[in-house]
């Protein structure tokens, strides 16, 4: 990964946050915000989208090149799913515990609260909304966070319905299910005022922080997406969507920009050569006789292939522009939105099948010479022209440098072609839905986690990582009540978090624990009625028994606390049993009784009354 001057090239980035609310409704019906397993849908649905004008008669691009890409979209309908989803009625009212939770956020920021929030419609006909488009409300502007590279103003934040999650996609449309659609999500947009990937992340995180210190968020994959937005002087705005990890911001910002600065170099040698884009024209005579299994498939289905000239290219269309991604692949991308399975060109032929004495002919048919190159894409016949047609376009912007585009981020930090920037014809005012007044003055700002850590490292003694640990996870609730109790503060903190997931890396269903079950627990260790050593059994039982209580299952397991005269009967016998290594060795039997004497006990003792006994009556054999 190069190491750039990213002052010097002028890096300008921006970032525009996704995340879920955990409301118990909807965003515009009362539906429950819980996700369904496919197999558990009750009907499907099937529609077509079409872009739609704005009130000033305008379409907008991405929607418009949407459109081109003929799809049938089916969604899942579940028992928890309703009319509203489906679009066969108006959509209710602003749900009243989203709205609190983003005025929380909103003064975390410091943000001001909108004298009027109104809904408004945002075109989207891939599918992911049932209505063609998304409900979006503006809530705040104006805010601002803090990095150690400076402060990032916090443009607006917004309230807006989740989309429906993409299932399956096929050659003929799209199946999404609508039982992540209209759930809440807050969007929050930054300035443009990063100016460094390590600022693009640091300001990532301190934005999940301040989300998850409300503890109305969702948890766990898809429920964050991030956007990034990136710029470099020479270069155009690109947005790259759909990043699920803040690991993953700072090395995508680097791709990014090396992708512009080689895009940028790329022109600058097209231009100095003269080079400019040639006409598409249908090649299919060329490769009549071909080995190359695709053109051969592509020929056999009564395809065809079709060809676009790139006077001046050679050598270029195979320039690595990101790792492992090259301007041809950019012209692929293109290719592969209009339904094709994607291009060959010359600079990568002969290869696939596809021989010399071919690449000389497409040469010749085309009149490209040794410094040209030639892209080709072999499909059914409409979707061949229509695909050569996207790379023929593509190629023309690549002789200006970058385009301005939305992009879909990879697991591997480079990002691939979606669509063009969407402009303001996609907005339209929702008539379905009235406005809301925000009141500020009726939330509390929460505390925030970082101080929540202090706290309980201050208040509770817990060590740094451990209250890191319950401040940052999703039970810290449930420990201040335990400590509330009675219960130790370090062993509440341990159940919650350590022992959940040792035994979540030991195979038990620890997603089946409920705030009951942990609560039950707690009751019993603060009434002395079940030991230390027994939580992490007693959690396994209620987690493969979850039906059971708490006391039940500690009884059925026998975990219960054992008194002093119990325990030190249970250490006799140990001790006893091991008469002759007592003998032998003296103390020097300790650690191997003890773990004897723990057994013998199930968990239903503390460790460390079970070693005071053993150690008194080894000393009385001594």
């Amino acid at each position: 990964m190069s190491d750039f001057d990213y002052e010097d090239l002028g890096l300008v980035a921006g970032l525009e946050i996704h995340q879920q609310l955990d409301t118990a409704t909807k965003l515009f019906c009362s539906c429950p915000t819980r996700l369904r397993e496919p197999e558990n849908a009750e009907r499907t649905i099937t529609r077509y989208l079409h872009p739609t004008a704005s009130e000033l008669g305008e379409i907008d691009e991405a929607a418009l090149e949407e459109r081109k890409v003929d799809r049938e979209f089916t969604y899942l309908a579940y028992d928890t799913t309703c009319l509203v989803e489906e679009d066969d009625e108006p959509p209710h009212r602003l749900d009243e515990e989203a709205l609190e939770t983003v005025l929380e956020i909103a003064q975390m920021m410091d943000m001001s609260p909108v004298d009027e929030a109104h809904v408004m419609r945002k075109v989207v006909i891939d599918g992911s909304n049932t209505t063609g488009f998304q409900r979006t409300s503006l809530v705040a502007q104006d805010g601002q966070i803090q990095t150690s590279e400076g402060p990032v103003g916090i443009e607006d934040l917004m309230l807006e319905e989740e989309s429906a999650k993409r299932l399956e996609e096929t050659d003929a449309g799209v199946t999404y299910g609508l039982d992540r659609l209209g759930i809440p999500l807050v969007e929050i947009g930054t300035d443009p005022d990063i100016r460094s990937p390590e600022q693009a992340r640091e300001a990532a995180e301190r934005i999940g922080m301040l989300l998850r210190s409300t503890g109305k968020v969702k948890r766990g994959l898809g429920s964050i997406r991030q956007d990034v937005n990136v710029s470099i002087a020479e270069g155009a705005r690109v947005e790259m969507k759909g990043v699920q990890s803040l690991d993953d911001i700072d090395d995508l910002v680097r791709n990014e920009v090396e992708r512009q600065v080689n895009l940028v170099e790329i022109a600058t040698e097209l231009t100095s050569r003269d080079a400019h884009v040639g006409q598409p024209e249908s090649v299919t005579a060329v490769f009549e006789d071909t080995d190359s299994g695709v053109i051969a498939g592509a020929l056999d289905a009564t395809g065809d292939v079709w060809a676009v000239p790139l006077f001046g290219f050679d050598g270029l269309v195979g320039r690595e522009i990101q790792p492992d991604r090259r301007l041809g692949t950019e012209f692929s991308d293109h290719a592969k939105r209009h339904g094709a399975g994607g291009i060959f060109h010359t600079d990568e032929l002969p290869a696939y099948g596809v021989t010399d004495e071919e690449v000389a002919t497409l040469r010749e048919r085309v009149d490209a010479g040794p410094d040209d190159a030639v892209a080709i894409v072999a499909d059914e016949s409409a979707v061949a022209k229509q695909a050569i047609e996207a790379v023929a376009d593509r190629a023309s912007v690549a002789l200006d440098g970058v385009p301005e585009e939305t992009r879909g981020a990879h697991d591997d930090a480079t990002s691939e072609y979606l669509r063009p920037l969407p402009g303001a014809a996609r907005m339209y005012p929702e008539t379905d839905v009235p406005p809301v007044r925000p009141d500020p003055t009726a939330v509390e700002t929460p505390e925030l986690l970082t101080e929540k850590v202090e706290r309980y490292r201050e208040e509770f003694d817990l060590d740094e990582g451990l209250a890191e640990q319950v401040a940052y996870g999703s039970r810290w609730e449930l420990f201040e009540s335990a400590v509330e109790r009675g219960v130790d503060a370090t062993l509440a903190a341990q159940t919650v978090e350590s022992t959940v997931t040792e035994l979540r890396r030991d195979g038990v269903p620890v997603d089946r624990l409920t705030v009951e079950h942990f609560e039950g627990v707690f009751t019993l260790l603060a009434a002395d009625e079940l030991a230390q050593e027994g939580v992490p059994a007693l959690l396994e039982a209620l987690a493969n028994e979850p039906d059971r209580t708490a006391a039940d299952a500690a009884e059925a397991e026998g975990l219960g606390s054992a008194g002093a005269d119990e325990v030190r009967q249970a250490v006799q016998a140990v001790v006893e049993r091991n008469a002759e290594q007592v003998a032998d060795e003296g103390m020097g039997a300790f650690s191997a009784l003890m773990g004897d004497c723990m057994g013998e006990l199930r968990g239903k003792a503390d460790g460390d009354l079970v070693s005071e006994i053993l150690r008194e009556e080894i000393q009385k054999r001594v």
